[in-house]
């Protein structure tokens, strides 16, 4: 197993953004649907939004299938938790792929299906639009766009 990958995913679990940080190499390349590319401490901001904005609500992470062969790995984890802007729960099932630098991550890339996690977030609107690449392009601008506000604050 992955040490640097498991203790990623309980940091996580724990919700303590600076411990997932510390995983990460300072010149890591991270992507998935919903930001699309993000590097270097950008990357390491997006996890501390997400968990600052998940503080004391129903946010829950489980990650199993963690393996390692010493310079890549993957992992599964899940995601559960009321998506703010509609009040809907989403159970987001997340495949992770990871590159390991000196010890760290310096790649990791999360695949999920966008158009299951849109018709969960957003119901009938996202059942009709999830699966665009309108969709995700519109998706990626406003979560860039939470984290260029929250990055201004810091």
């Amino acid at each position: 197993m992955g040490p640097i990958i498991e203790n990623f995913y309980t940091a996580f679990k724990s919700q303590d953004a600076e411990a997932m940080a510390t995983c990460y190499h300072k010149d890591v390349h991270f992507e998935d649907p919903a930001f699309g590319t993000l590097k270097g401490e950008r990357a390491c901001n997006m996890w501390r939004m997400l968990i600052n904005s998940q503080k004391g609500k129903d946010f829950e992470v489980s990650f199993s299938d963690i393996t390692f062969d010493g310079k890549r790995g993957s992992a599964h984890w899940e995601a559960t938790y009321t998506f703010s802007q509609t009040g809907r729960k989403v159970h987001n099932k997340i495949d992770a792929q990871f590159e390991i630098q000196d010890g760290k991550i310096i790649k990791h890339i999360d695949t999920f299906n966008l158009h299951t996690w849109a018709k969960q977030a957003m119901g009938f609107k996202g059942m009709l639009l999830g699966g665009t690449g309108f969709f995700k392009k519109k998706l990626q601008a406003q979560t860039n766009k939470l984290l260029d506000k929250f990055e201004a604050k810091q």
